[in-house]
């Protein structure tokens, strides 16, 4: 069942005990099932979030506190984690929350209307939070990308500097 599991996709250890105890597996059968994995090399939770956070960097641009809370979700012990998350650095993340606005802001809105481009800076805005970027870096982002596309008049809420 295990072997299944690890062959459809890498599984942090505590992913695995979970599976194991739906199963109704004894704590003390599944701690020695896991250890052997462990002894073999089939279960890594340091090579496992280490790929977990080069993988959703790359396809969803999470940033690290989005990371972090996903692989507590895993089971990741928070050392494990934070090391995994040392090969994220803060300038990757802004580069990467600046391409999902530029992506993401649409050339054809008519953001010459204030009430559309605080709508659009609004939206966007809460895209990068949901993505864990903190608000004030999201609002820099957002702003300079705008600025970029030749939009003005965008002023930074209180409390986000």
């Amino acid at each position: 069942m295990l072997l299944r599991q690890l062959t459809a996709a890498a599984r942090s250890r505590a992913q695995l005990a979970q599976k194991l105890a739906e199963k109704e597996i004894s704590e003390e059968t599944a701690t020695r099932i896991l250890d052997r994995y462990e002894d073999l090399g089939l279960i890594d939770d340091a090579e496992y979030a280490a790929m977990y956070v080069r993988s959703r960097s790359a396809s969803r641009k999470l940033a690290r506190p989005a990371l972090r809370r996903e692989l507590a979700q895993k089971g990741i012990d928070p050392e494990t984690a934070e090391r995994a998350l040392t090969q994220r650095t803060e300038e990757e993340e802004r580069e990467d929350a600046r391409a999902l606005v530029r992506r993401r802001l649409r050339p054809e809105r008519d953001l010459d209307d204030p009430a559309q481009r605080e709508k659009a800076l609004r939206r966007l805005v809460a895209m990068l939070a949901r993505r864990g970027y903190a608000p004030g870096v999201a609002f820099e982002i957002v702003r300079t990308v705008m600025a970029e596309h030749g939009e003005t008049g965008l002023e930074e809420p209180p409390g986000l500097a």
